[in-house]
């Protein structure tokens, strides 16, 4: 098999995370917030938040003008960060503070061209500065991605590309093999946003993963209550939850409001990520 999980520090950490769960016989919780919503401090008291109610794992969004991948949810925090001025600077801090106080992995969830923009070094040597363990990267072509996985490896950072129903056996080899951490597996075609069901096309996905990679295969894209974590959990190493969070702080009277409604759903998720004991992991 190729794609075997990276050692090292802030790769160590995520990978050692996700087993760590596996030991307790559950899929990891991997929550995703961005950064700058509902304000810069606000968002780091979310991630903090949803850490403190049973997250193992927090992807930081880096807001950007045209997330093509993002569903509605997503887009309206999005604009919201952006408005109050959000910049790269924000993003770190985000990640510095939240990994600081929880000692837990934190990710950055970001499309390329706003690294590409601030500079491929720069970006990774500050990210790294900062205690992040790695970038999701869902718009960056595996072909096109030599220069920033060179940059990632000095820096010990974990490289997440995105893997979906549609692509291939060979593309799948092909992108489990250049990656690191751990797979991001969509779990159906579209953007990102809360469904009534996670659909049986994930686990088929996860599974067609497996057969490429020894990374850890997380599942993404849907899942919004502690029921499908748990159907996800049955299947996947990791279950992530994004539009469900920031959907709570779009809706909160105010930002305490906020903050226990994210608090509170993540732990009813981590429970459900408890009771979807996998089997085939």
């Amino acid at each position: 098999m190729t794609g075997t999980a990276a050692t090292g520090g802030q790769i160590r950490l995520l990978t050692d995370t996700i087993a760590a769960a596996r030991a307790e016989g559950r899929a990891a919780l991997i929550a995703y917030l961005p950064a700058g919503f509902p304000t810069v401090d606000g968002g780091i008291e979310a991630v903090k938040a949803v850490f403190d109610g049973g997250a193992d794992i927090v992807e930081v969004g880096l807001p950007h003008s045209d997330p093509v991948l993002d569903g509605p949810v997503i887009q309206t925090a999005d604009d919201i960060a952006l408005r109050g001025g959000v910049k790269i600077a924000d993003v770190l801090r985000t990640v510095r503070e939240a990994h600081a106080a929880t000692g837990k992995p934190v990710l950055v969830m970001t499309y390329w061209n706003p690294i590409d923009r601030y500079g491929v070094e720069r970006f990774t040597a500050e990210l790294a500065e900062a205690g992040g363990a790695g970038c999701i990267l869902p718009d960056l072509p595996v072909q096109e991605s030599a220069l920033w996985r060179e940059h990632a490896a000095k820096h010990d950072l974990a490289t997440v590309f995105v893997v979906a129903p549609s692509s291939k056996d060979e593309r799948l080899a092909t992108i489990t093999a250049a990656g690191s951490g751990f797979v991001y597996a969509a779990s159906l075609m579209g953007v990102t946003g809360t469904r009534a069901s996670v659909g049986a096309q994930a686990r088929t996905l996860v599974e067609r993963t497996r057969a490429t990679t020894d990374l850890p295969v997380c599942v993404g894209l849907g899942v919004s209550d502690a029921d499908q974590a748990a159907e996800v959990a049955g299947f996947a190493d990791g279950v992530i939850v994004g539009s469900a969070f920031v959907r709570r702080m779009l809706d909160a009277p105010d930002e305490a409001a906020g903050l226990e409604a994210v608090r509170t759903l993540a732990g009813d998720l981590a429970r459900g990520v408890r009771t979807g004991a996998a089997t085939t992991r």
